[in-house]
């Protein structure tokens, strides 16, 4: 199993989703930003790196929402997911060829990749907490 992180930005109630740029796995589908697990890193070291690395962003890593498992068939992955505060920086697309900025009604909008389908219910809740 693959454990991967996932970055949950939200601001002014509307939540950051990317789309996976060409050549990579799972081209075209949307996602919550994030990466896998490096030898001795927390996930939430994990998270910060890799938004620094696809971004060029500072960010904060907050509360843990939720994980997800899924099996791609050539691959299992584990994918946790917490609240991310974005602190400096213009995002910049490494990774990625899109980005968003969703609101709760619009988060169906989009082709989400299988493994982050089930973090949006802890998503809207999330924002319908705020």
């Amino acid at each position: 199993m693959i454990l991967v992180t996932a970055a949950v930005i939200e601001k002014d109630g509307l939540i950051l989703a990317a789309r996976r740029g060409q050549g990579k796995h799972m081209e075209g589908f949307w996602e919550f930003p994030g990466g896998k697990l490096e030898p001795g890193e927390t996930p939430e070291q994990c998270l910060a790196r890799e938004l620094t690395e696809e971004f060029g962003i500072e960010s904060e890593v907050g509360e843990f929402l939720g994980e997800s498992v899924f099996d791609y068939g050539e691959k299992v992955i584990k994918l946790i997911a917490y609240q991310v505060v974005h602190l400096a920086g213009e995002f910049q697309l490494h990774d990625h060829d899109e980005i968003r900025w969703l609101s709760h009604g619009e988060m169906h909008d989009v082709e989400w990749a299988p493994a982050d389908i089930p973090l949006l219910e802890l998503v809207k809740h999330m924002l319908m907490k705020d």
